[in-house]
């Protein structure tokens, strides 16, 4: 069994490769906020805080991802950053608008 040490050294290592470019894109930035009895939080800023889309990314891709990777992951949870004063990418207004 590995210590929570080694098990948020691979977190960290899946974000800054796979998980971190893809939500740049979208001016998103997530990082580890903390890691304690398999459960992983997430720190969403950027774009990402308060994002419509946010819970999807964390649960269907962030959560996926590192339960693949990493067994000793149970479950994923975010924090929004709230001093954000980035726009969110989708806000449930304009994803609302791209539905009419």
């Amino acid at each position: 069994m590995r210590t929570d040490k080694e098990v948020i050294a691979e977190i960290e290592n899946l974000i800054e490769i796979q998980i971190q470019p893809s939500v740049a894109m979208h001016g998103g930035v997530v990082t580890l906020h903390s890691y304690e009895e398999g459960v992983a939080t997430m720190f969403m800023s950027g774009s990402c805080s308060g994002c419509a889309s946010s819970t999807l990314t964390l649960k269907m891709g962030i959560e996926q991802l590192l339960q693949y990777h990493i067994p000793e992951v149970k479950r994923v949870e975010g924090v929004d950053d709230e001093n954000s004063e980035v726009a969110p990418y989708y806000t449930l207004k304009s994803h609302h608008k791209e539905l009419k």
